[in-house]
């Protein structure tokens, strides 16, 4: 097996925090009890994606501030949270809240863009200035500036017994070290350096340039190259990956196939360019953990990072997901080079 030059320093987890439309508190629960078992298996981070208008996790911020009160180590991420949804003002009031509430421990990421299936959703989320709104990287240099504490207004003092500030409160003085930007592009990937920030990828990067057959591994590789070489930091900016990864060692062999045909499934969409957009899709990664380890040592991008935030399944039960934590953390993590925090 091919060694990297650099163990793996941080191993993360994301879920997508499913529930049922008619009981979902259960589900909400469920994903607070993964983020309690990631911390006992000793997982560097936990994150939790943002769906609006569907049964995932609608309000990550939220969830986080409730799973802050239930860990005391582990770090909690974003993954992301898409601005256009946002004002970036509100948004950092509580951001900065919860990492207050945290002790230091949230990992913000972010994108632009107009919201999905914006035609739709306008006039009921910006029903009086639904096209004056600008989801362009503006919107995350305005939530960047906030959160690192440049001025919101231009009045701070006392007003009768009221005192005011001038920029968000709380302000919490290291979060705007740790706001991620999730890109798939270059010209995401050199904004995020260029900014400062730090660069989420994931199993989805955008095909660009060329229209001869590309890897999905050396496009992801451009882009942590980009970033980092338009980033302050150089090559210690951090990157973290999120590709879908599945082992198999202690599941049963009912788990087994279900993986397996899940995987199977979506495999399609990882040979060609898919839509408008040339969206490339990474395969999952299904097997034992020393085959995983295997194929991420052969993939160029995972060489080239010391972090990662593997993505679980969306449509998995609680039990198949405490199986596969429990895998990545006991097998695939030490097999990659990790060590369990403590």
């Amino acid at each position: 097996m091919p060694l990297t030059s650099e163990p793996l320093r941080k191993l993360g987890f994301l879920t997508i925090g499913l529930f049922d439309e008619a009981d979902p508190r259960q589900g909400h629960e469920s994903t607070l009890q993964i983020i309690e078992l990631g911390e006992r298996l000793g997982f560097d981070s936990a994150w939790v994606r943002h769906r609006h208008l569907q049964y995932g996790i609608s309000s990550p911020v939220a969830v986080l501030a409730a799973a802050s009160q239930r860990t005391s180590r582990i770090e909690l991420g974003t993954a992301v949270i898409p601005l256009g949804w946002e004002n970036p003002l509100r948004l950092a009031e509580d951001l900065a809240t919860v990492d207050i509430l945290s002790g230091g421990r949230l990992n913000p990421g972010v994108s632009v863009g107009p919201p999905m299936h914006y035609e739709r959703v306008k006039d009921a989320l910006y029903p009086d200035t639904a096209d004056a709104e600008d989801f362009s990287f503006e919107r995350v240099r305005r939530l960047l500036d906030l959160v690192r504490g440049e001025p919101a207004t231009d009045f701070s003092g006392t007003e009768g017994f009221e005192s005011f500030s001038d920029r968000v409160q709380p302000h919490s003085p290291g979060l705007g070290r740790r706001l991620w930007y999730g890109g798939g592009s270059l010209r995401s990937a050199q904004w995020a350096g260029e900014h400062g920030m730090n660069f989420l990828t994931s199993s989805v990067v955008k095909a660009e340039g060329s229209e001869e057959p590309q890897d999905f591994a050396e496009i992801q590789l451009s882009h942590i190259r980009t970033f980092r070489a338009h980033h302050p930091d150089g090559d210690r900016a951090r990157v973290s990956q999120g590709l879908v990864v599945i082992p198999t060692d202690s599941a049963t062999p009912e788990q087994r196939a279900k993986y397996e045909a899940y995987a199977r499934e979506r495999t399609p969409r990882t040979a060609t360019p898919q839509g408008p957009a040339r969206l490339m899709f990474a395969p999952d990664l299904v097997g034992t953990s020393a085959e995983i380890a295997e194929r991420l040592y052969a993939h160029a991008a995972f060489r080239e990072i010391d972090e990662v935030a593997f993505a679980l399944p969306f449509t998995f039960e609680h039990d198949d997901y405490v199986q596969i934590l429990t895998d990545i953390a006991t097998r695939l993590g030490p097999a990659l080079g990790w060590r369990a925090a403590v």
